[in-house]
């Protein structure tokens, strides 16, 4: 059984249509701060610490530059 694949109308994604929406940077970046925080707290300032820091550095100024670039 053969089908069109051009018949077929589904959609698996929702409307992202290829763009990251800016909200994702800010949520991540929240995300790798928390983390760092509690791995500073429990293990005190190691490379994991550094790493997730940086982490969250680069995703803080990503959403920023999402933001004002238009």
């Amino acid at each position: 059984m053969i089908f069109n694949v051009n018949s077929l109308n589904i959609k698996i994604m929702g409307s992202i249509d290829g763009e990251i929406p800016a909200v994702w940077f800010l949520i991540t970046s929240v995300g790798f701060i928390i983390l760092s925080s509690i791995q500073y707290k429990n293990h005190g300032k190691s490379i994991e610490t550094i790493f997730l820091s940086i982490l969250a550095i680069l995703f803080l100024i990503s959403y920023f530059i999402l933001v004002f670039k238009a």
